[in-house]
């Protein structure tokens, strides 16, 4: 067993490596992040994921039921971290994963994968109460910056943690951004992290203080002016796990069940097989015997 399997199979059971070994993984993830693309090609079969936010154990029942990596492949759509209890554990096996399988599982960008985000929402205090120092914290913020903002599956399904963004008309006004920075307050990188859809016309401002409202008529012209068939995104809690829009040219799926514990919601991924047919598998929290004990509560804030 190389050090890398033994690393994923301690981080499986939920306990965090050494400082010296996240280092080490984020340097090897590092040399595999920057060479894919700011809209990261996907190949079908795939499974698409939402938010899972340090919900480990919750993490561990999404594999049970969409299969372990590297047997599913796998697209998640950010915001790995805060909130949860093990945003350490959740965003290091999944970082583990795509070193060991790096063609099985393809990770982007969401907003609280941001250095400043993570200092309010629990990611920070995290790496500090359990490594002691803030290292851990630099390393991973580090990775961040190197995610792909998007993906698109098959050249027909374009995934994306947030949304649309007024700056943006095609994808390659996204393959021509610089992604390799701390998320900015506004702008086109911002949106695609930060944008919600909206039963309305056009565009509005957004309740969250970033980002874009975003009406049907933004994703027909947009969808209609790339070719694609259908927007994925998530960002936005889902009490049925996910929510088709704008007669299913976009749905938001979600993948932390009983958000913040204690949302009462369920989950749900999306399966495509090869010819891009949608399965949804939907999912409850995983029961309280196989769950760890948390050393504290964080507190709910529903709008980001």
């Amino acid at each position: 067993m190389t050090d890398l399997d033994r690393q994923i199979e301690q981080l499986r059971r939920c306990e965090y490596i050494k400082e010296a070994e996240v280092k080490a993984l984020c340097a090897k993830a590092r040399e595999i992040l920057v060479e894919e693309s700011n809209v990261q090609r996907v190949d079908a079969p795939v499974t698409i994921c939402g938010d899972i936010h340090g919900q480990f154990y919750d993490l561990v029942e999404l594999f049970k039921v969409g299969g372990n990596c590297p047997d599913t492949n796998y697209l998640f759509m950010g915001d790995f971290v805060d909130r949860g209890f093990y945003s350490v554990e959740t965003f290091l096996l999944l970082l583990a994963l795509k070193v060991r399988y790096p063609d099985r599982i393809t990770l982007i960008r969401g907003n609280h994968e941001s250095r400043q985000i993570t200092q309010v929402y629990g990611f920070y205090d995290e790496c500090l109460r359990k490594y002691g120092s803030v290292n851990v914290w630099r390393y991973c913020t580090e990775i961040f910056d190197y995610l792909s903002l998007a993906a698109l599956i098959e050249d027909k399904i374009f995934c994306v943690h947030g949304g649309l963004s007024p700056s943006i008309n095609t994808l390659d006004d996204i393959r021509m951004l610089d992604r390799k920075q701390e998320v900015p307050h506004d702008g086109a990188m911002c949106d695609l992290m930060w944008s919600d859809p909206e039963d309305m016309t056009g565009w509005g401002l957004s309740p969250r203080g970033a980002g874009y409202l975003f009406g049907g008529d933004v994703v027909s012209e947009f969808n209609h002016q790339n070719n694609i068939q259908c927007i994925a995104r998530a960002h936005q809690l889902q009490m049925d796990g996910y929510r088709w829009m704008f007669n299913k040219t976009l749905v938001t799926v979600w993948s932390a069940p009983n958000y913040c514990y204690r949302c009462g919601n369920v989950a749900a991924i999306l399966e495509l097989d090869e010819n891009l047919h949608q399965n949804f598998k939907i999912f409850e929290a995983a029961p309280p015997e196989s769950r760890g004990v948390p050393s504290k509560k964080p507190a709910p804030d529903y709008f980001l």
